[in-house]
């Protein structure tokens, strides 16, 4: 097993910047962004939240939950986004905990299902994701993949 620890932000909510400058570092999504989310968490807002993996102090790895993850497809609604996990963690079950973690939380919340887009194909289908169709990311010229968990 490894010795990593998972938590949700409302745990350890000093890690807020920390998080949304981690999270801005990986996508073009500003920092600003991530904190508006993450304070909309913090205060019960929305049960939309952010999760992440530690090894020690330091983010290895997260995701988070958000209304619409920049696509056309509204109606279908929340979206796991910003899943990453440091190179050098990949391949450790991390990101497959972690999306586990987070239906397991939305479902005691009564949310289900919940949405992701991505490019790729195979990853999510072992944590229990389906294909449902594809759709515009809003500004972009490529379809992606939209995936469905129940």
């Amino acid at each position: 097993m490894d010795n990593y620890s998972y938590i949700t932000l409302r745990e350890k909510p000093d890690l807020k910047e920390t998080a949304a400058n981690w999270f801005h570092g990986k996508f073009s999504v500003p920092t600003e962004a991530y904190l508006k989310c993450m304070e909309e968490y913090l205060s019960e807002k929305t049960e939309y939240g952010w999760y992440l993996c530690l090894a020690g102090d330091k983010i290895i790895g997260g995701m988070g939950v958000i209304e619409n993850d920049f696509h056309d497809r509204k109606d279908l609604f929340p979206n796991v986004c910003a899943v990453y996990t440091e190179p050098e963690y990949r391949c450790k079950g991390i990101a497959g905990r972690l999306l586990k973690m987070v239906i397991e939380d939305l479902r005691i919340k009564g949310i289900s299902p919940v949405y992701l887009v991505t490019d790729h194909t195979g990853f999510y289908e072992r944590y229990g994701w389906e294909y449902l169709c594809m759709v515009q990311g809003d500004g972009e010229q490529e379809i992606s993949r939209l995936y469905i968990h129940h």
